[in-house]
């Protein structure tokens, strides 16, 4: 009896290996490479990196199709997916948009976006769904929903306590700047001198930040004015990539998905959660860094 007690065992325990290796070799894998993404496509690594981690992914033919333009849904998913940022609003109790069905693929995503600050919606209530996304406004949705500052702004003086809502302003694609600290005084120090003005500090952040702009781009006249800021903003924090010129921005043009994956990649570099690209590689050329301008000018 205990020889067939044994067998029986080994059996049972075979067969629970065979199931688990099973259910493991079915797992599907993440597609990290695409037949139209060569390895001498120039954002190659940024598409693979982003793969990787399933912020983008293939369409079901195994393609990525780089230079087919963003839509704002697709944009908001490839937002939910890299990022998890608090929520500084919420769509009132019974609120939906118009043109965003129940049941609509990107749903989820495209009320956590609004929620978190990353993207507004249009008068009407609506969200445009398929409407392409244009490379200003992706910076400017990013640099919102991801409260960023600029580098010179002196944090000794000042302390962010909440995140606020701006009052929204409006490109072709109705982007609004939602988030900025809340300025409040310094607790007083013995022997410090009067702090200026915040009236004062503001100034000083934003006058280097918009010549960043001017300074750099071939095309800055073409930036919105109301989004100068945070294209500054997002150069400083060398989350911009432009190819085949760093100097040419081309702000209202649509956000292809080659240029989107650079451009939540250099946000994640940004906010240290990913490590950057080795500078021997290709396609760090295209990653907007003025401060190697400021260097050669001189």
């Amino acid at each position: 009896m205990s020889i067939f007690s044994n067998l029986s065992a080994l059996s049972a325990s075979l067969l629970t290996l065979g199931l688990a290796v099973s259910t493991t070799a079915q797992t599907p894998s993440v597609q990290t490479s695409f037949p139209d993404v060569p390895p001498n496509y120039w954002a190659q690594p940024f598409i693979q990196r982003m793969a990787q981690r399933s912020i983008v992914v293939g369409y079901p033919d195994g393609t990525f199709r780089p230079e087919q333009a963003v839509q704002r849904d697709e944009f908001a998913a490839m937002i939910r997916k890299a990022f998890n940022q608090e929520q500084v609003r919420q769509i009132p109790s019974g609120s939906v948009y118009q043109d965003v069905p129940d049941g609509y693929w990107a749903e989820p995503a495209i009320e956590e976006a609004y929620q978190q600050g990353f993207m507004s919606s249009y008068p009407s209530n609506t969200f445009r769904p398929n409407q392409p996304v244009s490379r200003v406004e992706a910076i400017v949705t990013l640099v919102n929903g991801l409260n960023l500052a600029p580098k010179t702004q002196q944090t000794t003086t000042t302390a962010p306590t909440r995140r606020i809502a701006k009052k929204p302003i409006y490109f072709p694609l109705a982007i609004t700047s939602l988030m900025q600290p809340l300025i409040v005084p310094q607790a007083k120090v013995a022997k410090a001198p009067t702090p200026p003005p915040v009236e004062s500090q503001t100034t000083a952040v934003q006058e280097p930040v918009a010549a960043i702009v001017s300074d750099y781009y071939q095309d800055s006249q073409r930036v919105p004015k109301d989004a100068v800021d945070d294209v500054g903003i997002a150069t400083q924090k060398n989350m911009v990539v432009n190819y085949p010129n760093p100097k040419l921005l081309n702000p209202n043009q649509p956000l292809k998905r080659a240029t989107a994956a650079a451009l939540i990649h250099q946000a994640l570099v940004a906010q240290d959660r990913i490590e950057p690209l080795p500078e021997n590689a290709e396609a760090y050329n295209y990653i907007v860094r003025p401060e190697i301008s400021q260097q050669a000018a001189r």
